[in-house]
């Protein structure tokens, strides 16, 4: 034909090409395109006129449109069977080779619906953080290799408690960071209670302050544990380095230290499935917060896992900032790390609506955890006009909770019961930090939902016994010296350091890369039920709402005070309740739309004004 114009045949139809190659239009049954480009080069696009949806192939597509462009081809292949939850891959791949799907150029882009979803694509040049951020610390000993240590040890040991009639008949000595262990079985015979009783000897004889006794039941020994005169350190590249973290196949893997044996200690907090860390102050557990938060940036994309950090202090965890449009969430236009107790409480119940919603999704397609249904969506097996999505798993890290919780402790119990009663499911774990986390503080409800204790040295038993239920705590000595307790499991630990400028290291890397624009948004934390302002049909009659909201419109109107805490302090009444009246009291015009955490407006200025609008409700 002519210069620029070329006719295809193809099994659509016949299809007519106007223009250089390069930049032309294309024209067929199923539709007119404009292709820029060159196919094949990686710069080539194919978008088709007056339709919404345009394919494309090559770096013109940003990443941040390329994953919605995936989506919906993918609604447009399946768009005959709409109302169907589960779309198997090979069902997907026979509707685009029977021609249903439209072919739009010859490499058809739409193939890719075969390749299963990869969330990391939106960030695609994200690097993980590099082991040189991290320093490395000489050890004062070296660990677990001096066997001429070890035989001295041993012998000393034996030599002390033969006089005592107390016969070893095998020990084994292990040197570790922070303290040394000796597994021992005793002659047929020996009673472990005379062992036990002789605890202040060997501490004397060893010149330690503390000497930890305890049977060792999965090995049929009973172990010493004498701490070491000085703690050497253990470097968090010493912990990263591993084999064992490197090819971990953890969801969720926390590294925290080295055992006595002188081993690295990971735990799957994806399965823990939340963490209660106590102990006193200066003993290591905001040191050991950071060792967790750093195992997981090295491990997880921000695509991955997201990070709620809630830290009266500020400036504990307010170190993370930088890297809040890649890890962290929060609440629509507020501070990404959380410093007050109001705030706190609303970021809470926002995580309760989101695990609400998170449960709704599951059972819509039958399965029981994040992870089968993350699994279906990878494989493009859910519809995403019923709001399937991708889950990234939520890590909530809430720091000296004591300070937090003042003021709002019964509402904060009530939100954090909720968290750890169906946060697992769902991919939502939590971390609390307390110094003593007494009954007062963490009711024993909430603490029989959080198998996994960790806890630094505290001053008597029952704290030990409040924290761990069990003695053992009141033993430990040095900063990083801690107890791992998982149900029945008792591990001592290590801890790992991690330095300030160690943490901003990693973080400025973090923060100069690629990021999603903002922060991952929880849900809207108000409950806006019957009594909302978004449900127009409710009447204006007085028995729609609460018994006390008399009352309350009245003092918000004497007061000039649209506040929710306010009315909270003034009548004694939970949270929730407070909130459920200044929405009614939003419905009825007595006060103003919420404008972030600052009270609202009162629009009602006396209070004649005020009972006249209670008497037209009584007519």
């Amino acid at each position: 034909m002519f210069p620029g114009i070329y006719l295809n045949i193809s099994k659509s139809g016949l299809g007519l090409n106007i223009g250089p190659k390069g930049a032309n239009v294309s024209v067929s049954p199923n539709g007119t395109y404009v292709n820029t480009g060159i196919p094949g080069t990686g710069l080539y696009r194919r978008d088709k006129v007056n339709s919404s949806e345009a394919y494309s192939t090559g770096a013109i597509e940003s990443t941040n449109n390329s994953n919605r462009q995936e989506h919906s081809a993918f609604i447009d292949s399946i768009e005959s069977e709409q109302n169907t939850r589960r779309i198997p891959v090979s069902k997907v791949r026979r509707y685009i080779k029977s021609g249903k799907q439209e072919d739009t150029c010859d490499n058809n882009p739409c193939d890719n619906l075969s390749i299963p979803y990869d969330p990391k694509r939106d960030l695609e040049s994200y690097h993980y953080p590099t082991l040189d951020l991290l320093q490395r610390h000489e050890s004062d000993f070296n660990l677990d290799n001096n066997e001429e240590e070890q035989i001295r040890l041993k012998n000393k040991l034996v030599d002390l408690l033969w006089p005592f009639g107390v016969v070893i008949s095998a020990v084994k000595c292990h040197i570790g960071p922070g303290a040394v262990l000796f597994e021992i079985t005793l002659a047929p015979g020996v009673n472990i209670n005379k062992l036990i009783g002789l605890g202040d000897d060997i501490a004397l004889s060893f010149s330690s302050s503390r000497v930890r006794i305890a049977p060792i039941p999965e090995k049929g020994t009973i172990g010493i544990e004498i701490p070491n005169h000085k703690l050497s350190i253990v470097s968090m590249t010493s912990i990263l380095n591993t084999k064992r973290f490197q090819e971990t196949t953890m969801d969720l893997p926390c590294a925290i230290g080295k055992t006595i044996t002188n081993e690295v200690f990971m735990f799957d907090l994806a399965t823990a499935p939340h963490v209660l860390i106590a102990g006193s102050t200066g003993q290591g557990k905001s040191v050991a917060i950071n060792t967790i938060i750093t195992s997981l940036l090295y491990k997880k994309h921000p695509a991955e896992m997201k990070l709620v950090l809630m830290d009266p202090q500020i400036t504990e965890l307010g170190l993370y900032r930088p890297i809040s449009n890649h890890f962290l969430a929060s609440l629509n236009n507020s501070d990404p790390v959380v410093t007050t107790g109001l705030d706190a409480l609303n970021t809470l119940s926002a995580l309760n609506r989101e695990i609400v919603t998170r449960h709704q999704l599951l059972s819509m397609v039958n399965v029981r955890h994040i992870k089968d249904y993350n699994k279906l969506f990878v494989n493009r097996q859910l519809n995403l006009e019923h709001g399937h999505r991708y889950m990234p798993y939520i890590v909530v890290v809430i720091d000296s909770y004591s300070a937090l919780a003042l003021g709002y402790e019964a509402e904060m119990t009530d939100a954090l019961t909720k968290i750890v009663e169906g946060g697992r499911a769902v991919g939502v774990h939590l971390i609390i930090i307390t110094k003593r986390p007494s009954s007062d503080i963490i009711s024993s409800e909430m603490k029989s939902y959080i198998p996994t204790r960790i806890s630094f040295c505290m001053p008597e038993k029952i704290d030990s016994q409040v924290i761990l239920d069990c003695n053992g705590a009141e033993e430990l000595v040095g900063p990083g010296d801690m107890l791992f307790k998982n149900r029945q499991e008792m591990i001592r630990i290590q801890g790992a350091f991690v330095d300030t400028p160690e943490t901003q290291r990693i973080i400025n890397y973090i923060s100069c890369q690629q990021s999603y624009k903002s922060p991952f948004e929880l849900p809207d934390y108000y409950d806006f039920d019957e009594y909302s302002t978004h449900n127009e049909s409710i009447n204006i009659k007085e028995e729609y709402f609460d018994p006390m909201f008399g009352d309350v419109a009245r003092l918000i109107v004497r007061e000039q005070c649209g506040s929710t805490s306010f009315i909270q302090r003034k009548f004694a009444i939970g949270y929730n309740r407070a909130g459920r009246l200044m929405n009614q009291l939003e419905y009825a015009g007595i006060v103003g739309a919420a404008h972030g955490s600052k009270p609202r407006e009162v629009l009602i200025m006396d209070e004649n004004s005020l009972e006249n609008l209670l008497a037209q409700w009584k007519e």
